[in-house]
């Protein structure tokens, strides 16, 4: 059984104590929050012991996973303090997305759990989903042939208006992470913004990617549509057929070219996903699994090195919009 804390027990952190609590191969030991009130609250929910500081916490329990669920502004800035700690605590850290809202804050963790030998990872739950293994498993077994174009919509309604760049730091952590999941590394970026009327941030964004594979790309998001109807969409596709991933995790299609036939997987409704907040619980299960099997930190799948990377497509887009719509390389 690993021994687990989650920091920062807001909603978000109170998802990650409830998969924790209902892993068989987990035990969730604490809690630690700097409201005392929330702290004890979460605590007695979950049977478990809260703390008030994350000092006492690390000298006071034996712990072998620290997830940090803090927020702060376009929720990371919160971040770089406990992730630092726990890891200097030599501690196996995951921690929510973004990873950072600023890039020296998240290349400091990134090196730091790298200098340690740690475990660092990230919660990019949308790759985790039955349906996005799949269709990387299709790619691999050459189903699209060589790559050539990737398409991606994440699109929510979200009326925060905290910062001018909240939409892009806080949201498309996923939609990167899935879109490099599938295409790998991003060479240049160019981004056009705009806002919806009675808005002061960027709240809807238009974003081309060139891979170093040399495949192009598309992100469109927003966060000023309507939440209930499908929220995500990705294309994948290359020379010998394309698939169509639809909302997340609720169905797969593939597209073989000069094919009349369709191959599609979908989401069972007996076995499979029950809701969107299954993402979560798949994304801890498989850092659980990794850390009990001993897997190097190099090679921590949603590492914190991937969390990083889309934080630089990120920060290049806004550099571009900044710019006025130029092409940014990625270093």
């Amino acid at each position: 059984m690993l021994r687990i804390a989650v920091v920062g027990v807001n909603h978000i952190g109170r998802i990650h104590c409830r998969c924790y609590k209902e892993h068989a191969d987990s035990e969730l030991i604490a809690i630690c929050d700097l409201n005392k009130e929330l702290a004890d609250s979460v605590a007695a929910q979950f049977g478990v012991k809260a703390y008030y500081d994350l000092d006492t916490m690390l000298e006071a329990e034996q712990l072998d996973i620290i997830s940090v669920a803090t927020g702060g502004i376009d929720n990371g800035s919160h971040h770089r303090e406990p992730v630092m700690k726990a890891i200097a605590a030599g501690k196996d850290v995951l921690v929510e997305k973004p990873i950072s809202n600023s890039l020296e804050e998240a290349r400091e963790m990134v090196q730091f759990a790298k200098e340690k030998g740690v475990r660092f990872a990230c919660n990019l739950n949308h790759r985790f989903t039955p349906a996005a293994k799949k269709a990387k498993q299709w790619m691999m077994n050459g189903d699209i042939g060589h790559p050539l174009f990737v398409n991606m919509k994440l699109t929510i309604g979200n009326p925060n208006e905290s910062s001018p760049w909240i939409h892009l730091r806080a949201l498309h952590p996923h939609s990167l992470d899935v879109m490099r999941y599938f295409a790998g590394e991003v060479r240049r970026v160019q981004a056009f913004l705009t806002k919806a009327p009675g808005r002061t941030v960027w709240s809807t964004a238009s974003i081309n990617l060139e891979f170093a594979s040399g495949a192009v790309g598309h992100l469109l998001g927003s966060y000023d549509m309507f939440g209930i109807h499908p929220i995500e969409a990705c294309e994948v596709a290359g020379d010998q057929g394309r698939f169509v991933l639809d909302n997340v995790y609720e169905s797969l299609t593939y597209y073989p070219h000069r094919q009349e036939d369709l191959r599609v997987y979908r989401n069972s409704i007996m076995s499979g996903m029950r809701g969107f907040e299954d993402t979560f619980r798949l994304r801890l299960d498989a850092f659980i699994q990794e850390v009990k099997e001993g897997v190097p930190p190099e090679q921590i799948t949603a590492s914190g090195a991937d969390a990083l990377a889309v934080q630089e497509i990120i920060e290049a887009a806004i550099r571009s919009h900044l710019a006025n719509g130029a092409v940014i390389p990625i270093s």
